[in-house]
């Protein structure tokens, strides 16, 4: 069946060695944690990045996959063109469209050029208004299944910024720096596939396998320094008979369990200290299960 007539929903699990999967700009670029349990947390917004960037590098130049919200867009230069596109006249003293058609008219266009507007939806109402759009994909905070022990490490850089920090240092020239990681942590993401907000916004079965290779491969485009090694290691994936589904999402998440192995504490190594396992048996009737990793 189509996402249009079809319910989705899936757990995403991936990983994470000596690097920082998601810093808090609050706390010095600390690795996110819940400080009541320990566990470590990933933002939706930074997965939500990574698949944008993966779909702005694997579908450039391609009528209707442009990015939205992508590294220094002007977004009212962005709603502009949407009236432009359709030769609709901006009302200046609102800031929108004159009628109720044009506003869907410039809505529409903005989901049938952009990915990720159609994908997740987006507030378009900043000066040039656009209007709001609800998003079919949502996604949840990434949480590991373990409780994490960051670690912050000293760093030499060999070599200084200005004449007078190295004067100051007789020449020495070393400027030192702190480096967070996480030594090792598996986090497990919940998302949820709406096909009536599919209908709406155009969001196709196409752009789904787009979305779910994104899931798959985004971390193999992204590596830096600061995010060590992060890999995606399971992605499991419901798809209901019917457009309101055949089951509470909660319960086919719970048929996902990812546990420590007996006498691990302190993880390392996903294939050897954890099991993922499935219960098949469990799946309700006029569900579909399929294990993309």
């Amino acid at each position: 069946m189509g996402i249009h007539e079809s319910r989705i929903e899936f757990v995403y699990l991936f990983d994470v060695r000596n690097g920082n999967p998601n810093g808090d700009p609050d706390a010095g670029n600390m690795p996110r944690i819940d400080p009541e349990t320990g566990h470590g947390l990933v933002t939706d917004v930074s997965l939500k990045r990574k698949i944008r960037n993966y779909v702005q590098l694997t579908q450039e130049g391609r009528p209707g996959y442009e990015i939205y919200v992508r590294e220094k867009a002007i977004l009212n230069d962005q709603h502009a063109r949407a009236y432009e596109a359709n030769g609709i006249e901006l009302d200046k003293g609102k800031g929108k469209a004159k009628g109720e058609a044009d506003a869907r008219k410039v809505a529409q266009w903005m989901c049938d050029t952009f990915f990720d507007v159609r994908t997740f939806g987006a507030v378009m109402t900043t000066g040039v208004n656009c209007g709001q759009v609800r998003g079919p994909v949502q996604l949840t905070f990434a949480e590991s299944l373990h409780p994490i022990v960051p670690a912050e490490l000293s760093v030499t850089r060999m070599a200084v910024t200005t004449q007078a920090e190295a004067d100051k240092q007789s020449g020495d020239n070393r400027t030192m720096g702190r480096k967070h990681i996480v030594p090792y942590g598996l986090y497990r993401a919940h998302g949820f596939l709406s096909p009536h907000l599919a209908r709406q916004t155009g969001f196709s079965d196409t752009d789904l396998e787009l979305f779910l290779k994104a899931l798959e491969n985004m971390f193999e485009q992204d590596r830096s320094a600061a995010r060590g090694e992060m890999a995606a290691r399971k992605l499991i994936v419901f798809r209901h008979r019917s457009a309101l589904g055949e089951a509470p999402a909660q319960k086919l998440f719970k048929l996902v369990t990812a546990r420590l192995n007996d006498g691990v504490t302190a993880p390392r190594d996903f294939d050897r200290d954890f099991t993922v396992a499935i219960d098949r048996a469990g799946l309700p009737d006029g569900v579909e299960i399929e294990e993309r990793l």
